[in-house]
């Protein structure tokens, strides 16, 4: 079992979106403070602010909250994502997860933070939300 985290909840809405492989990659300068890209030999997927959406965009699934795990996370940790991950499937709540060197991000629906938040604190995790310094109730 992972040790208890703290986890920051963003205030940002965010959207995962879907192009065609050879899609262009947009502007990074309008993507907003948190984004993500991931290109495969059969899509372009996007993690983006809500409102840097592009209308022309035709896969969007809006409506997703952040939950970042506070890091730097060492290398050699092992199960933190599958820890989230399980208290929150536990819970019901379905994930998009994203890596970075220095941490893990897991997205969640807006209409599931809530649970989220129980389920994550439930397993001891700390989580701090934009209305709360550090709350743990």
């Amino acid at each position: 079992m992972s040790p208890p985290l703290t986890l920051i909840l963003h205030r940002a809405r965010f959207a995962v979106c879907q192009l065609p492989a050879d899609a262009p990659l947009p502007a990074a300068d309008r993507l907003g403070e948190l984004w993500s890209v991931t290109r495969t030999p059969d899509e372009l997927s996007l993690v983006v602010e809500a409102s840097a959406v592009d209308p022309a965009w035709r896969t969007v699934e809006a409506g997703w909250r952040c939950l970042q795990v506070e890091g730097p996370l060492d290398f050699s940790l092992v199960g933190i994502l599958a820890a989230l991950a399980g208290a929150l499937a536990e819970a019901g709540v379905s994930i998009f997860a994203l890596s970075t060197y220095n941490t893990d991000y897991l997205l969640v629906r807006d209409a599931d933070v809530r649970r989220a938040v129980r389920a994550l604190r439930g397993q001891g995790h700390r989580v701090r939300t934009p209305d709360e310094s550090d709350a743990q109730s």
